[in-house]
This record gives C-alpha cells, sequence and structure tokens, in this order.
C-alpha cells in the first residue's frame, strides 16, 4: 500500500489555501492542503506497525510549534508547480530527517523544502500567468501546529488519514 506522512493546517488556514488550489491544482479532490514531511512510499501491513511505532515516538518527542506561510514560491524550472512558502524551521527539518531513517524507508528525491502546494501540472502559459498573479499577492498565515498525519492512497486515488501523532502525547 502507498503510505506518506503530512502535516495538515487548521480548518481556516485549509480554506484560505483551498481558494487558490480549487483552481489551479488537479489534486484538489484527493487530499486537502498539507504539508508533507515524507513523500509517498510503499510498505506492506507488516512494515507498517513498525513504522506506526516510531512515528509514535517521534511524535512524543515533538513539542507543538508555529507555522508561518508568508509568500507564494515555485519549483521552476524543474516543474510548473506553485506553492505557499513555509517559513523553514528547525521542528520541520528535524522531523523530515527521522522520517528518512531507521525504519523508515531513505525515498527522499530532493532536499527537503517545506510547503504547501497551490498549482501544479499547469501549461508553461497557465504557470507564467498565475504565478505573475499569485506572487504580487500579500500572502501571510500562521498556524499552532500540535500533530502528524501517517495518510495511505485508496484505489480511486484519494488520500485518507490512516492514523494520527498528537506531539507530546505520551503513547504506550
Amino acid at each position: 500500500m502507498k503510505y506518506g506522512i503530512v502535516i495538515f493546517p487548521s480548518k481556516p488556514v485549509q480554506d484560505e489555501i483551498n481558494s487558490y488550489r480549487k483552481r489551479y491544482d488537479p489534486h484538489y479532490a484527493m487530499i486537502p492542503p498539507h504539508l508533507t514531511l515524507k513523500e509517498a512510499f510503499e510498505v506492506d501491513d507488516a512494515k507498517i506497525t513498525e513504522l506506526i511505532t516510531e512515528l509514535k515516538h517521534i511524535a512524543n518527542e515533538t513539542e507543538p510549534f508555529d507555522l508561518a506561510v508568508n509568500k507564494v514560491s515555485t519549483f521552476a524550472p524543474v516543474t510548473n508547480t506553485i506553492y505557499l512558502k513555509v517559513e523553514p524551521i528547525q521542528q520541520l527539518y528535524d522531523l523530515a530527517e527521522k522520517m528518512q531513517s531507521g525504519k523508515f524507508p531513505a525515498n527522499q528525491m530532493y532536499s527537503y523544502v517545506p510547503h504547501i502546494t497551490i498549482a501544479q501540472k499547469l501549461s508553461q502559459d497557465e504557470y507564467s500567468d498565475v504565478y505573475g498573479s499569485l506572487s504580487m499577492k500579500d500572502t501571510r498565515l500562521e498556524d499552532q501546529i500540535d500533530r502528524f498525519h501517517l495518510v495511505y492512497q485508496l484505489d480511486n486515488g484519494i488520500w485518507t488519514v490512516y492514523e494520527s501523532f498528537v506531539f507530546g502525547k505520551e503513547y504506550v
């Protein structure tokens, strides 16, 4: 089965982000706005049980933190993906790094860039128009993050939560 590990912002922040995504992101209906901690990976049922134990340990050791989103950026010229840049804080890098080592599959293809995708799979002309327009907007979103989620992909391509892990909670 295909899994991923993400942070979902609060509903008000998701609503703001979705105002862009519903027009420019073909994955809009597949998963809510999210910040990826670990890209999609394949594991079997036996291995996911081990990884859940690891995720509980990681959550136990993590304190809630504030997330700040403050500008529109892009991965061009690699892809025509447009995203909201998440202020880089050590907690995000630490979480992402822990999920690339130990029992986790090491599947990170690029350097970790904290972001929330708002547009992707655009033609070059669409990309130029949308990025030009969105980059002029003053984007400032803040949120308190106190958990991350193990998600899995259904047969129809939709991602859903398998389990949530609250920071600082003592899991047994």
